[in-house]
């Protein structure tokens, strides 16, 4: 199983970036798929999570109304549209899977069966 994040890089304030995740190796239509973030100095924190089949999404309290999760089963791709961003959203950003039981939106950072690597995300003036 392989998952590849990618779209990074520097912006500007109130900028707007998407970042792909190109997944490969697994039923990717069975699988949820949670963006995560990671600033340097803090803990790995969950950004949003699209669930399979219905695509329910779920969405961090910090990136409610600027960030958009979606999915394309039929190129086992998932996206993060990022717009309005601000310079606390710079991190490194990674997309994870796990096998969707449930349906419910929830991708809890040590309940992830798989992980890309990350994509840097700079967001500076």
């Amino acid at each position: 199983v392989q998952l590849q994040a990618s779209g990074g890089g520097s912006v500007q304030p109130g900028g707007s970036l998407r970042l792909s995740c190109a997944a490969s190796g697994l039923a990717f239509d069975s699988y949820k798929i949670g963006w995560f973030r990671q600033a340097p100095g803090k803990e790995r924190v969950g950004v949003s999570c699209i669930s399979s089949a219905e695509g329910r999404t779920n969405y961090g309290d910090s990136v409610k109304g600027r960030f958009t999760i979606s999915r394309n089963d039929a190129q086992n791709t998932a996206y993060l549209q990022m717009n309005s961003l601000k310079p606390e959203d710079t991190a490194v950003y990674y997309c994870a899977a796990v096998f969707d039981y449930s349906g419910v939106p929830s991708c809890p950072p040590n309940g992830m069966g798989y992980w890309g690597k990350g994509t840097q995300v700079t967001v500076s003036s």
